[in-house]
């Protein structure tokens, strides 16, 4: 039977909020300054559609630099490169762009995912401790810690409480695969008669921070990577959203649902009808 590791204190994970925040800050300027007027896919991954450029390439690695002189014993879990070991529990996880396809075309939302997180680098059984993301075209950014609330830019924020599911306006994304895509577009038959709208803006850490200051009042995906969900979810979380996946499970690539805990729990149970 594996043992929890000791969490850090609370002073510990105040300054790991502030060096997420630091770290996202710096290489979101990097990403605003640096953009060619036309961006070329350096590489692609699952398919075609999914693609990799080199400003995902370099930023990732500036964070790694960082990471590495200020935290030499922590892991580190990122989009583009190879997993790097620790020795200290904690694990960095990272998203150089969330929103490839966004930056690529130059429309917003495109952001900068910096999470860490206590235990198994695995959405599953992991414990997030601090994160922030930083949206590059607006320059707002969001931060959250553990059991100390979520911030926009320094000012706390919290969910929205919409009266009904058919009041609540409601974010997704779609994956990259075919196949996927189209029992996600099922699926959408089903959520979209019984709530306000559906929105897709294309950056999943953007979407669950906009669930944490009550600009969306839902976020549902099936799919998400833990770079994509490790910061945002934590923000969610720290401004009073509900995050999970169905079946009582915790919030996964199987699915993850986010949004205040009333209405959470009724797009829980819709997509469990949906057979999501």
């Amino acid at each position: 039977m594996s043992i929890a590791p000791a969490l850090p204190s609370a002073s510990e994970i105040t300054d790991l909020r502030a060096l997420a925040r630091a770290l996202a800050v710096e290489a979101g300027a990097v990403v605003r300054g640096g953009r060619p007027d036309r961006v070329e896919v350096a590489a692609t991954k699952s398919t075609d559609v999914d693609p990799v450029t080199a400003m995902d390439r370099s930023v990732e690695e500036l964070l790694r630099r960082r990471i590495a002189d200020r935290r030499p014993d922590d892991a580190i879990l990122g989009e583009e490169g190879d997993d790097v070991a620790g020795t200290s529990g904690l694990t960095w996880v990272l998203d150089p762009i969330d929103g490839t396809v966004n930056y690529l075309y130059g429309v917003a939302s495109y952001a900068i995912s910096v999470a860490v997180v206590a235990g198994e680098p695995d959405p599953a059984v992991w414990t997030p401790l601090a994160g922030a993301v930083h949206s590059v075209v607006d320059g707002a950014t969001w931060t959250g810690a553990r059991g100390q609330g979520a911030e926009r830019d320094g000012t706390p924020v919290q969910v929205r409480r919409p009266d009904s599911l058919a009041t609540s306006l409601v974010g997704t994304g779609f994956g990259y695969q075919a196949a996927q895509r189209a029992e996600q577009a099922r699926v959408l038959t089903h959520v979209l008669p019984q709530v306000r709208d559906i929105r897709r803006l294309g950056s999943a850490a953007v979407d669950l921070c906009l669930v944490a200051e009550g600009r969306l009042d839902l976020y549902y995906e099936r799919g998400l990577n833990p770079w994509d969900m490790a910061a945002g979810g934590l923000i969610a979380a720290e401004a009073g959203a509900a995050v999970s996946g169905l079946h009582g499970d915790p919030a996964t690539r199987r699915m993850t649902a986010v949004g205040t805990p009333a209405r959470q729990a009724e797009l829980v149970a819709l997509l469990e009808e949906a057979g999501a």
